[in-house]
């Protein structure tokens, strides 16, 4: 999942939030250097990635593209899952994509301490609204662009949006069928032991 999913699955809360992106930007161990709330959000990025990254459905997901693609595929799924959800945000969320984008935008733009790169992202991300802009499938190619400039394979992923339109209808049908059971995962792992 990318952005938007991460803060959509991983709670509320403004430490929820930000643990939600943090999970993007922070590796290794977890060892206290984040408050505890964070924390626990940067723990269940993980685990819905690792939920995501093994799940069946997913596989027959990287299996539509073609053998040449299927290295990128999961970045790609990522990406297009992410419009997914801001397409049919009123399905999955109760709040509007808009009101739940700029509660987001207000916390990291609160947060004095962003780790690494999301301090430099951050602004970027508010005032151009990359949350909301997942809507438009243009925005894909936008996004798909900032990627190849930080692959060490950059063509990898030459003529992906092409392919993204022609599976289109079945990997929005793969969302729709995923999506619910990773809703569900995540409300688990937020479940307090």
């Amino acid at each position: 999942m990318n952005y938007l999913a991460h803060l959509h699955l991983g709670g509320a809360q403004p430490a929820q939030l930000l643990g939600s992106l943090y999970g993007d930007f922070v590796k290794g161990w977890l060892s206290g250097q984040w408050p505890a709330d964070i924390e626990a959000a940067i723990r269940l990025h993980r685990q819905i990635d690792a939920y995501t990254d093994s799940h069946p459905l997913l596989a027959a997901s990287r299996a539509r593209f073609p053998q040449a693609r299927r290295r990128y595929a999961g970045i790609l799924l990522d990406l297009f899952f992410d419009h997914c959800l801001a397409c049919h945000w009123q399905d999955y969320a109760d709040e509007p994509l808009a009101h739940f984008s700029r509660r987001v935008y207000r916390v990291l733009l609160d947060e004095p301490q962003l780790p690494g790169h999301l301090a430099l992202i951050a602004p970027r991300m508010a005032a151009q609204d990359w949350l909301g802009s997942y809507r438009e499938f243009a925005t894909l190619e936008q996004v798909l662009a900032g990627m190849q400039r930080r692959l060490s394979r950059p063509a990898g992923l030459d003529g992906a949006l092409v392919e993204l339109e022609q599976l289109y209808e079945p990997l929005l049908a793969d969302f729709r069928e995923f999506y619910p059971q990773l809703q569900e995962f995540a409300a688990r792992q937020r479940q307090p032991a």
